[in-house]
């Protein structure tokens, strides 16, 4: 039987490069479309087909929100209402997503997060860096939290981008699993 290595990470130049339009779309995925305008986006881009899984109202929930799956091409999606609510990438095998030139998925987190800083000395003061639980850094103005996933004895960048109507209440706009836990 062939061992699976959970931690294997593709190289940069193997994985798609996307570009981020902040709170409009992730490369070709645009917020707001419903799941079979994605699958459509995307079935150019991969031959893998999404996998919806419901996921009913908590207490911390708003509405249900129902995710797709396409777990080796790396990306998570989510939809509220039927429609594009959040994209998350796997740092270790979804497409690397740009930001002003500056890539963002599978990075060190603390080199990303002083770029997001040294960006934000740039803008107003309090409009750019925001904070979720555990010191998890966000961009109010690129749409973006940059949590973090396991790679072996590692952690890497896994961003969560989000459509703007989400910056007000970015910790419950998605079930708790979307978030890491590490």
């Amino acid at each position: 039987m062939a061992m699976v290595n959970w931690w294997d990470m593709l190289p940069d130049n193997e994985r798609q490069h996307w570009s981020l339009d902040p709170f409009v779309a992730v490369g070709p995925l645009r917020f707001g479309v419903s799941p079979n305008e994605v699958s459509r986006a995307l079935s150019g881009v991969t031959m893998e087909s999404q996998r919806p899984t419901p996921h009913q109202p908590s207490l911390d929930a708003v509405s249900m929100v129902v995710e797709g799956n396409y777990p080796e091409f790396g990306l998570t999606l989510y939809y509220r209402e039927e429609r594009l609510a959040a994209v998350v990438v796997d740092a270790l095998r979804g497409p690397q997503v740009l930001a002003d030139d500056m890539p963002l998925v599978g990075r060190v987190p603390s080199t990303l997060e002083q770029w997001m800083t040294d960006r934000a000395e740039a803008r107003a003061p309090h409009d750019e860096l925001a904070y979720m639980a555990a010191g998890v850094p966000g961009s109010e103005s690129l749409g973006v939290v940059i949590d973090v996933q396991r790679a072996g004895d590692h952690l890497l960048t896994r961003p969560v981008f989000v459509p703007l109507e989400a910056m007000d209440d970015l910790p419950h706009w998605l079930p708790r699993k979307a978030w890491s836990r590490c």
